[in-house]
C-alpha cells in the first residue's frame, strides 16, 4: 500500500493529476480500510481541484470506514453544496454535527447551505450562535445578515451587513449584500449612496459594476451609459464594462450593444454570463442580416452548452428563446422542464420567460400549473413592492363629473398594440372621460405616438423612470381606472401594477394570460375569449358584449388582394402561417404536416424572418418529412414587417396551438385567407376563436385534432368557398364589431363606466350605513 501511496504522491507532485487520481482511486477501491488521512487528503485535493463529484464520493466512502470522521463529513457537505445538491449537503453536515455538535466549521457550512435553501430562520439560529462566540468575525456577521434577508427581515439584514463592512472594510461581498438589501427594501436608486461609499473605500471593480447595475435597474439608462463610458476611457480592456454597456444601450442601439458584448466575450471567453448576454442580444437583433444574427446566436449557444450545464434561470430563459426560434425542440426539452423551469422563472421574477410556457401546455394539469406559476410571480412582486409603499394623495381630485382612465404601455407607437388601441383614443366620449397615457419607450417619437398624444388629454412619456417612480406618477394623477396593455413585453412596466396606483386596475390586449398580480382587478375579454373554466383566470373577467378588439384603419389599410384562391393559378393548395415560432411545438408542426400530407401536392409556406436561418428550415423539414411531406413542398419566406402581400399566395392559414394567433389571424382574414383554429379552455387558446366567431366563421373553430385535420382538408377542396371568402371576408370584417371601431369604443367605455360606477358605489356604502 505504501508503494502505491508514494506513486500517487509522485504523480501529483509532478503535475500528472489524472494519473494521481487514477492511482488513488484504484488503491482505495482495493483497500477500503485505507488510513483515515488518505481519505481526507485525497478528498481535499479533489475539492481544491474542483472535482466536486469525486470529492463528495470519496468523502462518503471514507465515512463508511470512519463514520465519526467529521472532517470527511464536512468535505462531503461543501462538495455537495458546490454541486447544488443542497439537501444532500445538509444531510452530510448533520451527520458530522451528530458526532460533534459544536464543531464551528460544520455549523458555518450548514448555515451557508440553509441560506442557499432560503431557510432564513434556520440560518439565523446557527449564525446567531456563531456571532455570540465571535462578535468581531465579519463573515459570521454577513452570513447572519443573509439569514435575516432570507427570513424577510430586511432591517436586521441591513444592520448586520453594515456591521460586517465596518469590521472588515475591504470585504467586498458585505458591501454588495448591503447595497442589494437596500435596493430590495427601498429600490435600486437608494443603494447608490452606499455603493459610492464602498467604492471610495475599496476602489473595487465589482462594486463599480454593482453601481452600474443599480443605475440601470433604476431605469436611468443614459446615466448608466455615461458612467460606464467614463470608466471605459481608463479601463478599455475591462470585460465587465463592455458587458454592462451592451446591456445598457441595447434598447436604443443594438448594433453598439453587440460590439460591446462581443468584446466582453473576446476578453473573457470562458465567462458563460458574457456569452449568454451576447446570445440574447444577437437573437434580438433586427438590423442587417437577421437570419445570420440568429444563426450566430444558436452557434454560440451550442458552444456554451459544451462549456457548462445551464441551470441559471436567466440563462435558461435565453436558451429557451433561441431554441424556440429555430424549432430545436429536443434541445428545448433537454434544458427547460415545463414545471421545474417554469417554477424557477416564477420564483426569480422572470415574467417574460413565462410567455414561452404557453406553447408547451398539453393537459389540464399543465394549465393549472401555469396559473400557479403566474401567481407565484405575482405574490413575489407584491411582497417586494409592499416594502416601500406609495405616498397617496391627501385630498381627492376635484369632481368634474368625468371618469379618469389611464392606459399604460410602451407600445403606443408604430406597433400592433397601438393599432388595436387607437380606436379607443379616437372615439372616447370626452364629456364623460379623461384619458391619460403612460409610456416608457426608449426610442424616439414616431408619427403614431404623436397622433395618440394629440388625441388624449395627457400623454406622459418618461424614459428614465424606476418602477416605483412610475407608480408614484400614476398615483399622483388620481385615476379611477388604470389599464395595462403590454404585459411584460419589452420596455413595459407590469410591476407598476403591484403598487396598485389606481383604485381599479385591468389588463387588456398585450398578454394572453393572467399576469399573476392579485392587485389587477379585471382582465378584459369577450364571450368567446373568456376561459371555459373560471379558475384559469386570476382576475375577474370584464366582459365586452361582442369582441374584445377592433381592427383600426392603421393596422388594416386597403391592401391589394387576389380575388382568386392561389390554387386556381398554381394547381396546388398552399397552407401557411406568419405566426411567431415561440408559439410552435413539435406536436403542432406534426399536425400541420399531416394536414399537408392529406392534400395531394399541397405546399406549406412559412412567412417568418427565421425562414432565412438554415437551422430553422432543417428542423421544420425533418418534422414534415416524418409525416410524408418532402422538403420541396415547403416554402420559406424570410420576411419581417413586409409579410402581408404573401397572403395573396396562401389559400388557408393554419393556426398555431395551444397558443393561438391574434394579430396574425386578423391579418389573414383581412387578406381573404381563412384560418383553421383549435379551441382550448384557456384564454390563450381562444384568441382566434373570438376573431373567427365575430367574423362569422365559427365552423373553422374546432375542438380536437381530428376535426382540425378534417376541417382543413375539407376547406382545401372547396374552391367555391375559398373564392367566396377571398371576395367577402374584408367587407364582412368591416361590418362586424371587429371593423366598426366607433361602435367598439362605445361598447368599451360603456363597460368601463359601469365598472367604475359600481366601484364608487361600493366605496360610499360604509358611509351611508354609518
Amino acid at each position: 500500500m505504501q508503494e502505491r501511496i508514494a506513486e500517487a504522491d509522485a504523480a501529483f507532485k509532478a503535475g500528472r493529476i489524472e494519473d494521481g487520481i487514477r492511482i488513488s482511486e484504484a488503491l482505495l477501491n482495493d483497500e477500503p480500510n485505507a488510513p483515515q488521512a488518505l481519505y481526507r487528503n485525497f478528498s481535499s485535493l479533489l475539492f481544491r481541484r474542483q472535482f466536486y463529484e469525486k470529492a463528495a464520493h470519496w468523502a462518503l466512502q471514507g465515512t463508511k470506514a470512519y463514520p465519526r470522521d467529521v472532517e470527511l463529513w464536512n468535505l462531503r457537505g461543501v462538495a455537495l453544496r458546490r454541486l447544488g445538491r443542497l439537501e444532500e449537503a445538509r444531510e452530510a453536515l448533520d451527520a458530522g454535527l451528530a458526532v460533534q455538535p459544536k464543531n464551528e466549521a460544520l455549523l458555518q457550512n450548514k448555515g451557508n447551505v440553509l441560506n442557499d435553501l432560503r431557510d432564513g430562520p434556520g440560518a439565523v439560529a446557527i449564525f446567531t450562535r456563531l456571532v455570540k462566540a465571535h462578535p468581531t468575525n465579519a463573515e459570521f456577521q454577513r452570513s447572519l445578515g443573509r439569514g435575516h434577508w432570507r427570513a424577510g427581515d430586511l432591517e436586521k439584514a441591513e444592520m448586520r451587513f453594515r456591521l460586517a463592512s465596518k469590521l472588515k472594510p475591504d470585504m467586498i461581498d458585505a458591501w454588495l449584500d448591503l447595497s442589494a438589501v437596500i435596493a430590495d427594501a427601498r429600490g435600486p436608486e437608494n443603494a447608490l449612496e452606499t455603493l459610492d461609499e464602498a467604492i471610495a473605500l475599496t476602489g473595487s471593480p465589482r462594486l463599480m459594476e454593482a453601481k452600474a447595475v443599480a443605475i440601470r435597474r433604476s431605469n436611468q439608462l443614459r446615466r448608466a451609459d455615461k458612467y460606464l463610458r467614463e470608466l471605459l476611457e481608463s479601463q478599455p480592456e475591462a470585460a465587465w464594462i463592455h458587458h454592462q454597456l451592451g446591456a445598457v444601450v441595447s434598447d436604443w442601439d443594438r448594433e453598439r450593444a453587440n460590439r460591446h458584448l462581443r468584446r466582453a466575450v473576446e476578453l473573457k471567453p470562458d465567462d458563460v454570463e458574457y456569452r449568454m448576454a451576447l446570445i440574447e442580444s444577437l437573437a434580438r437583433s433586427r438590423y442587417g442580416d437577421e437570419a445570420q444574427h440568429l444563426d450566430d446566436a444558436y452557434a454560440e449557444l451550442k458552444a456554451v452548452r459544451q462549456m457548462a450545464a445551464l441551470s441559471n434561470g436567466a440563462h435558461l430563459k435565453v436558451a429557451s428563446e433561441v431554441l424556440s426560434r429555430v424549432c430545436d425542440f429536443d434541445g428545448l426539452d433537454e434544458v427547460c422542464d415545463f414545471t421545474e423551469t417554469g417554477r424557477l422563472w416564477a420564483s426569480q421574477g422572470r415574467h417574460t420567460a413565462l410567455l414561452s410556457q404557453l406553447s408547451r401546455v398539453r393537459t389540464a394539469e399543465d394549465r393549472d400549473e401555469l396559473v400557479s406559476q403566474h401567481r407565484t410571480w405575482g405574490d413575489g412582486v407584491q411582497e417586494r413592492t409592499a416594502r416601500y409603499p406609495l405616498k397617496r394623495p391627501a385630498e381627492p381630485r376635484p369632481d368634474n363629473g368625468k371618469i379618469r382612465v389611464g392606459f399604460m404601455s410602451s407600445d403606443l407607437r408604430n406597433h400592433p398594440v397601438a393599432y388595436f388601441a387607437l380606436p379607443l383614443f379616437e372615439h372616447y366620449p370626452r364629456e364623460r372621460f379623461e384619458i391619460y397615457c403612460y409610456s416608457y419607450y426608449q426610442g424616439t417619437e414616431d408619427v403614431l405616438q404623436k397622433r395618440i398624444t394629440d388625441f388624449v388629454d395627457v400623454f406622459r412619456w418618461k424614459q428614465d423612470l424606476s418602477d416605483f417612480d412610475a407608480a408614484q406618477m400614476i398615483c399622483d394623477d388620481q385615476l379611477d381606472l388604470l389599464i395595462e396593455l403590454g404585459g411584460s413585453t419589452h420596455m413595459n412596466k407590469l410591476n407598476v401594477m403591484a403598487w396598485k396606483p389606481a383604485p381599479l386596475q385591468a389588463s387588456w390586449l398585450g398578454y394572453p394570460h393572467s399576469s399573476g398580480l392579485s392587485n389587477i382587478d379585471y382582465l378584459i375579454v369577450d364571450p368567446y375569449l373568456a376561459p371555459s373554466r373560471p379558475e384559469l383566470l386570476i382576475e375577474d373577467p370584464l366582459l365586452m358584449p361582442a369582441s374584445w378588439i377592433a381592427m383600426g384603419e392603421l393596422a388594416f389599410p386597403e391592401r391589394p388582394m387576389n380575388l382568386e384562391p392561389p390554387q386556381v393559378a398554381k394547381g396546388h393548395v398552399t397552407f401557411g402561417t406568419a405566426n411567431n415560432p415561440y408559439k410552435y411545438s413539435r406536436e403542432m408542426l406534426r399536425h400541420w404536416a399531416r394536414v399537408t400530407a392529406a392534400v395531394p401536392d399541397s405546399q406549406f409556406m412559412f412567412v417568418r424572418p427565421e425562414g432565412g436561418t438554415a437551422t430553422f428550415r432543417d428542423h421544420i423539414a425533418e418534422i414534415f418529412a416524418a409525416e410524408g411531406v418532402a422538403r420541396e413542398r415547403l416554402r420559406f419566406e424570410a420576411i419581417r414587417g413586409a409579410h402581408m402581400p404573401f397572403y395573396n399566395e396562401m389559400d388557408i392559414s393554419l393556426d398555431t396551438f395551444p397558443q393561438t394567433g391574434g394579430t396574425t389571424t386578423c391579418e389573414s382574414l383581412w387578406m381573404g385567407v381563412p384560418v383553421v383554429s383549435l379551441v382550448g379552455p384557456a384564454l390563450f387558446e381562444r384568441l382566434s376563436y373570438s376573431i373567427l366567431s365575430n367574423a362569422g366563421l365559427p365552423d373553422l373553430c374546432v375542438g380536437d385534432l381530428d376535426a382540425y385535420l378534417e376541417t382543413a382538408v375539407k376547406l382545401a377542396t372547396d374552391v367555391d368557398r375559398l373564392r367566396m371568402l377571398r371576395r367577402e371576408l374584408r367587407p364582412r370584417l368591416k361590418a362586424s364589431r371587429l371593423g366598426q371601431t366607433k361602435a367598439f369604443a362605445e361598447d368599451f367605455y360603456r363597460m368601463i363606466d359601469a365598472a367604475v360606477t359600481a366601484r364608487r358605489a361600493q366605496a360610499v356604502e360604509p358611509e351611508t350605513a354609518a
